[in-house]
């Protein structure tokens, strides 16, 4: 077994434990397992000979638990990530496609509910803080060992479903095969979205990200990091109640993912920039099963 598939096995594990709890004290939860599958992903600083992006596919099967309690909610989310050789492990072309584990942990404490007092203010549902971790590792060339803390205010907005607004604070760290100890970026500062919500009365819905990261000083090899944009966002059809099953189970739809200088790394050509690799456009299709 792999150094990602063991660590994959490993979150995987550990996450179980922690949601099991979170569901016996819960509110309300939803447990997910889903897959889905792009041919335009994209990869910093892998390009062609003249620096234009070369399309990766990948297949991506994510666990997912978002769960309310009586002071707010949690969220986790732990992606596995397999690419096809376009992307390989190692870095060494003809290798199999390289494989990355990324996981985010995420709690959104809301202060209305802490304090018992009514924070709704026109639009607004609530105010909150979130703090969270991201945790990833990838045996590409590169070999990331990623370490990010979270913390900052949110918003929440009055809509049908959810839709949050956070400033946050990020604490990022990287230990790359490439340095001989961890890394640690500027803090940075990031802009949050994150939605979903039902359409109407209709089996749809509209759930997604969006995120734009300010640049975090110079990475590990004294180049300077570019400011970063990240949406990814999906249209979901409830197909197992069309079916006759129970409703939110079987869920099949459509996610666009676009992802501008990837982790900090400028999209240009030249020395110690990532070339158009630093940018992807990607559809995908999406199936989940929601227990």
């Amino acid at each position: 077994m792999n150094t990602p598939t063991r660590i994959a096995a490993a979150i995987g594990a550990f996450a179980c434990m922690a949601i099991t709890p979170l569901v016996q004290a819960a509110d309300w939860s939803d447990t997910a397992l889903s897959v889905r599958y792009g041919t335009q992903f994209a990869e910093p600083y892998d390009n062609d000979a003249d620096g234009s992006r070369v399309d990766i596919a990948k297949t991506i099967v994510a666990l997912t638990n978002a769960t309310g309690y009586k002071y707010g909610t949690t969220f986790i989310n732990i992606d596995f990530l397999q690419s096809d050789g376009k992307d390989p492990g190692g870095g060494v072309a003809g290798h199999p496609g390289a494989q990355e584990v990324y996981g985010v942990f995420r709690t959104t404490v809301d202060l209305g509910k802490v304090t018992g007092a009514s924070l709704k203010m026109g639009p607004i549902r609530g105010f909150g803080v979130t703090a969270g971790l991201d945790l990833n590792t990838k045996n590409d060339g590169y070999a990331s060992k990623k370490r990010m803390g979270v913390v900052g205010p949110t918003l929440m907005m009055e809509v049908p479903g959810f839709l949050n607004l956070s400033a946050l604070l990020f604490d990022e760290s990287n230990a790359p095969q490439a340095i001989a100890r961890r890394y640690h970026y500027k803090n940075h500062a990031a802009f949050e979205a994150d939605w979903g919500i039902a359409i109407g009365d209709l089996p749809l819905s509209f759930n997604g990200y969006a995120l734009w990261i300010t640049a975090k000083g110079k990475d590990e090899f004294g180049a300077q990091t570019a400011p970063e944009s990240h949406i990814d966002m999906d249209l979901m059809l409830d197909a197992g109640s069309l079916a006759g099953l129970s409703k939110k189970t079987w869920l099949v739809g459509v996610e666009y993912e676009y992802w501008h200088n990837k982790f900090g790394n400028r999209t240009a050509t030249g020395p110690f920039l990532a070339g158009d690799g630093a940018t992807a456009s990607t559809p995908m299709v999406r199936v989940e099963y929601h227990f």
